[in-house]
Parts: structure tokens; sequence; C-alpha cells
């Protein structure tokens, strides 16, 4: 019966995929130019692009940050950056606030075709405290929501390889769905819980896998906790029955490592899929990734 029904949620994922439409004026700059070029706002949705677009010919994919940005908290435009923007058919961002420049290349750019992979009523946002957090690709049902949701408006966008992109979605989504399955039968029964991580990029993860983040060592990313908060961390790594704290690769450990120090925590570290190598193969990016994320919460949750 659990079979079963794993089949038919694939079947059901798939299906929405092959029903969302695909109608929509033909793309001015691509018919014109040659190239279809699609430019993302940054890694994680490079990779879903990358997926969507494998092997669809007279298509251009370009991630207009660097690989290594990282979150585009507080992200400043460069005149590189626009001079891009000037090349795109279209621009694919996370949306949900991630793109907080969002404005001004609308503002400059009224033409541009902007893809928001956050715009699905099935993606419910959380909040750190008043503002709405952005990395909803950390949840893998809201990755795969993501891809239904760049597929259905880039059909629209470009219709002459609506079948394409639609194909492609529909093999990216069944991987997804593969990930989240194996993601839950190793994460749902760990006998701890409880969490440390170390900016707020985690709580779609959590949500997902039932994980409860009882602190996070930076706020603010790139910003030390003042002392007074460190304080605080230490006493409730203290408490905690596994003392075990989660850095970023994109982030000095240096807090992290204060507050181990001070409590014997052990340090894990936890990819949040922000930076990678720009290059046809980043495709299973997101998915060894996230793999990797379940192997160090397993180990470190025992």
């Amino acid at each position: 019966m659990k079979r079963f029904k794993y089949v038919l949620c694939v079947m059901m994922a798939l299906l929405s995929l092959v029903m969302a439409g695909c109608g929509g004026q033909e793309a001015q700059k691509g018919a014109k130019d040659g190239d279809f070029v699609i430019v993302t706002s940054f890694y994680p949705i490079y990779i879903d692009v990358l997926n969507l677009t494998a092997g669809v010919e007279g298509v251009k994919v370009v991630n207009m940050t660097k690989p290594q940005t990282g979150c585009l908290h507080d992200y400043q435009l460069t005149t590189e950056d626009l001079k891009t923007l000037e090349t795109a058919d279209v621009f694919v961002v996370n949306g949900a606030g991630m793109e907080s420049f969002l404005d001004k290349v609308t503002s400059q750019q009224k033409n541009l075709k902007v893809i928001d992979a956050s715009k699905s009523e099935k993606i419910s946002l959380l909040k750190d405290g008043e503002e709405e957090n952005p990395h909803v690709w950390l949840s893998v049902t809201y990755a795969i929501e993501q891809v239904k949701a760049i597929t259905s408006q880039l059909c629209e966008a470009d219709p002459k390889h609506d079948k394409q992109y639609r194909d492609n979605a529909m093999a990216y989504v069944e991987k997804l769905i593969n990930l989240r399955e194996e993601m839950h039968g190793e994460l749902d029964n760990l006998p701890h819980k409880e969490i440390v991580t170390f900016h707020e990029a985690f709580p779609y993860l959590a949500k997902e896998f039932k994980l409860k983040i009882v602190s996070v060592i930076q706020r603010e990313p790139g910003t030390e906790p003042a002392p007074k908060e460190l304080e605080e961390l230490i006493e409730q790594v203290k408490g905690l029955p596994v003392k075990v704290l989660f850095t970023e690769p994109q982030y000095s450990p240096t807090a992290a490592e204060t507050i181990a120090r001070e409590t014997g925590a052990k340090l894990y570290q936890l990819d949040p899929v922000v930076t990678g190598e720009a290059t046809p193969e980043a495709k299973d990016a997101y998915l060894s990734a996230m793999r990797e994320n379940m192997k160090v919460l397993k180990e470190a949750l025992q």
C-alpha cells in the first residue's frame, strides 16, 4: 500500500506539469536575435533552469551573479549585472523577497519578462519576525513547486520549446520526489530533533522533516552575534540533549567555534545550496547537496 501511494504521488505530480498551461505570445528577443536567453538570479535557480533546458537547442542559460555569491541578502546590482540583463529574454528569480533589487531591474527594463519561482499557491511563506523567509528551495516539496512554477511561466514566455520544457520538468520532478522519499526515510525517525543553525536558511527544511530550530547563530548573515547573544546561545546549547552546531560553507565558522569550545558541542556543516560551479554538471548539484545534508543530519542527531 505504501508503494502504491508513492507511485500515485509521482503520477499526480507529473500529471500536474503536463496539464500546466503553456500557451502565450512568441518571445520577441529570442525570435529576432537567435538564442532565447534565460538569465537566472543565483545558483539554486540556475540549477532548476539547467534541468528544464537540458538538450533544448537555441536556448542559452546565464547565471547573473557569480556562482560563489551565496544568498542575495542585501545584494547590490553591478554594471555587469545590468549588462547581462540587457541580453535576457526572461529573468528567472527565486522571489519571496530574496532579490531585493528586483524593483530596480523592472523599473529600468520595463519589457523584461520576470519569472517568479515562488509564485505558487502551494508555497506558504514562513516569517522571521515581520519579514518573509525566502529560502523556500530548502524544502524539497517547495523545490518541486518552484520547478512547476518556472515551467509554467517559461512555457508562456517561450512556447516554441514548451514540450521540451515540460518533458524535462517531469524528469526532474521525479528525481526530486525520489529525493524527498529518501530523506523522509532517513530523517523522520531520528531520536533527536533539536538543532542550532548558522543563519535563517533552514526553517523550510526543518518544517518538512520535523526538526526544531532552537536557535540561530547569526540572525543577519555576516554579522557576528553580540556578546550577550553569544552568552545566551552558549546557555541554550548547554541545555540540549545532543550538543551539535551546524555551520554553512559560505560563512566564517568563528562564532560557532567559540560556542563549541564553551559547550563541548560538535560542529557539522549544512549546505543551503547557494554556491557551486556554473557548469552543465551543476544539474545534479541540488540533489547531491541535499543528500549530503541528509547524511550530516543523520550522523549528528542519532
